[in-house]
C-alpha cells in the first residue's frame, strides 16, 4: 500500500504556522486540533516542522519563557519528507530509523499532506483485519 492511499483515506488537510508565530500560539493550535506537529511555512514554502517533542525539549532546556519566542527558534529545520507513491513499509522504516513521527508528503514540489505514525499504524491494522477476513472467507468456502 502507498502513502497516497492513506492520504485519500484521512484527507489532505495541512495545518501550518508561520516561522514568526510565537511558540505559545503554536502550542495552542496543537492543543485545539489535538495533533502532534505542525508544518512551519512561509506561503507555500516549507521552512521546518514543529512537534510536541521539539516543544518539550526546549522548555526542558530553557524554561517556560521560551513560549514567547518565535517558532523558528525551536522548529526542526531539516525535514525528511516522502512522496505519495512511497510504500507504507518504506515510510515505517524511515520513521523508525529516523526516530520521528511525522512526514510531510510532497508531489511535484508541492506539499499535499502530512502523515503521522498513528496514521500508518491505523492503516496497517486495517490491512491486517482485511487479510484476516479474507482468510476466514477462504476457509469457510473451501
Amino acid at each position: 500500500m502507498t502513502v497516497r492511499a492513506i492520504l485519500d483515506s484521512k484527507g489532505h488537510q495541512i495545518i501550518n504556522v508561520a516561522p514568526t508565530d510565537t511558540l505559545s500560539a503554536a502550542v495552542k493550535l496543537l492543543s485545539e486540533r489535538k495533533i502532534g506537529a505542525v508544518l512551519v511555512m512561509t506561503g507555500h514554502h516549507l521552512e521546518g516542522i514543529l512537534s510536541e517533542r521539539d516543544i518539550v525539549r526546549v522548555i526542558g532546556e530553557r524554561g517556560a519563557s521560551v513560549l514567547d519566542e518565535s517558532v523558528q527558534a525551536v522548529m526542526t529545520r531539516k525535514v525528511i519528507s516522502c512522496k505519495p507513491t512511497d510504500t507504507v513499509g518504506a515510510i515505517m522504516e524511515m520513521m523508525t530509523s529516523g526516530k520521528f513521527r511525522h512526514l510531510p508528503v510532497f508531489e511535484a514540489d508541492k506539499i499535499v499532506g502530512l502523515i503521522s505514525i498513528g496514521d500508518v499504524v491505523k492503516w496497517r491494522v486495517k490491512e491486517f483485519e482485511h487479510e484476516q477476513e479474507a482468510l476466514r472467507d477462504y476457509i469457510a468456502t473451501a
